[in-house]
């Protein structure tokens, strides 16, 4: 797999076949490694190792309804209270972080309210606050720890 833009992380392994997989220990099974989940489990650890985002906030791969049209959203993280506090959208290394998946982003978001949005491939990261009430958005620099704000 490519080497990201996050810091590494001793992930658990397996090939079965001709086929690798990654252990998810949010979803507590192996997962078949693709590009995209390679981003989203380097992801996850930054959230839980460097961001201090308890693993029982973090919810993968969840549905939402847009259009009439069921989607999955890569990474939410809930507040205390069970709202959407941050979502995260991932995105293999070789998708650009362009117009198109940002308007993907926002469309999501559209359903869940959530006050921080991370959208990366693993090499790029966009992080944002919305203020939902203001209709602003303020790009940062990165997204802020778990301390003190949920």
């Amino acid at each position: 797999m490519v080497t990201l833009n996050l810091p590494y992380f001793p992930f658990k392994l397996k090939e079965e076949g001709n086929k690798i997989y990654i252990f998810d220990e949010i979803r507590k099974k192996y997962l078949f490694l693709t590009p995209e989940e390679w981003v989203r489990q380097h992801v996850l650890q930054y959230l839980i190792i460097y961001k201090l985002y308890p693993r029982s906030l973090i919810k993968i791969e969840t549905s939402l309804v847009f259009n009439t049209m069921l989607k999955r959203s890569d990474i939410v993280v809930l507040d205390k209270t069970g709202k959407p506090f941050l979502l995260v959208e991932c995105k293999a290394p070789h998708i650009k972080i362009n117009q198109k998946t940002i308007d993907q982003a926002a469309r999501y978001n559209t359903s869940y309210n959530a006050r921080y949005v991370m959208l990366t491939n693993g090499i790029d990261v966009i992080s944002c606050s919305i203020n939902h009430a203001k209709r602003t958005v303020e790009i940062l620099k990165e997204i802020p720890d778990y301390s003190g704000f949920i």
